[in-house]
């Protein structure tokens, strides 16, 4: 697991609405169960993958019953096989039956964004290039598939509009350039980073000239990229501090070569957007 992943703040919040969703005025189903009887259930885990999501699995029980107890044998971050046992429940069975799905979605979710990231992460390993994430979530899910990415090895982007600048390709047709749209960035707004689209060699440049913390360039065919990466190691030389990201379409197989050019951050949506949950599978024993 990436050490520098902390549980996000909102984990309560997130999970008291998950399960005002799912619950509403009752469990009707659960009810069929008799309120005193105790029960133990195993999570199986049907494939491979990066278990992530634990704290959230967790406090959906705490927060229905206290009384349920949670023996996890696998760590957040590590890798499942399938068929592996990956905790064991015990407590009353109510509560249990009403968790589960809830639970489970987490769990698998947030498991599905890190086994995603691991596999980006592992492909560009020995380049340099950092693997990061976008604000193409799920919504009311940010914080927790951020965590997610982060859990697989990833880097987080920016949370949110608030936390940073990013310059994109309407902003600079509304600011009549690249020129003018850092400008006014850097007028209007202090101590966060200041980062900027380019489509272009030319709004390359113009970017490196305004020294920005980072330029993203969309979709550089990979010769064009390799000269925007030279731009940015001359400026570099030279005491400027822009990074250089690449986004776009990225795919797990061309993402080696695009790495190799030796840009300095690849930005993936599809970390958290296109989503594919894990197979889990919670049986009573």
């Amino acid at each position: 697991m990436n050490a520098a992943a902390p549980v996000p703040d909102d984990l309560r919040a997130t999970v008291e609405r998950a399960l005002a969703e799912d619950l509403g005025a009752g469990d009707l189903t659960a009810q069929l169960v008799p309120a005193q009887q105790d029960a133990r259930a195993a999570l199986i885990a049907r494939e491979a993958a990066v278990i992530c999501g634990r704290p959230w699995f967790d406090e959906v029980f705490r927060q229905l019953d206290p009384r349920i107890a949670v023996d996890w044998e696998i760590a957040e971050g590590a890798e499942s096989v399938p068929a592996q046992r990956l905790c064991t429940l015990r407590g009353p069975a109510r509560p249990i039956l009403s968790g589960e799905r809830t639970a489970l979605n987490f769990l698998q979710t947030l498991s599905g964004t890190a086994t995603t990231t691991r596999a980006f992460v592992r492909a560009v390993a020995g380049t340099g290039a950092q693997i990061v994430d976008t604000r193409k979530t799920l919504p009311g899910l940010r914080s927790a598939q951020k965590y997610a990415v982060r859990c697989g090895g990833g880097v987080n982007h920016r949370m949110g509009l608030y936390d940073a600048i990013l310059i994109k390709e309407n902003h600079v047709a509304a600011a009549g350039g690249v020129a003018q749209a850092i400008a006014r960035a850097r007028a209007g707004a202090a101590g966060v980073p200041l980062m900027c689209e380019a489509e272009n060699l030319d709004e390359l440049e113009a970017a490196l000239a305004a020294d920005v913390d980072l330029v993203l360039v969309d979709d550089f065919p990979l010769e064009t990229l390799r000269a925007a990466v030279r731009r940015v190691h001359a400026h570099r030389a030279h005491g400027g501090r822009t990074l250089l990201e690449y986004s776009g379409g990225t795919t797990l197989e061309r993402v080696r070569a695009i790495a190799e050019t030796g840009v300095d951050r690849i930005s993936i949506g599809a970390l958290t957007k296109h989503l594919r949950a894990v197979d889990l599978s919670l049986r009573f024993l």
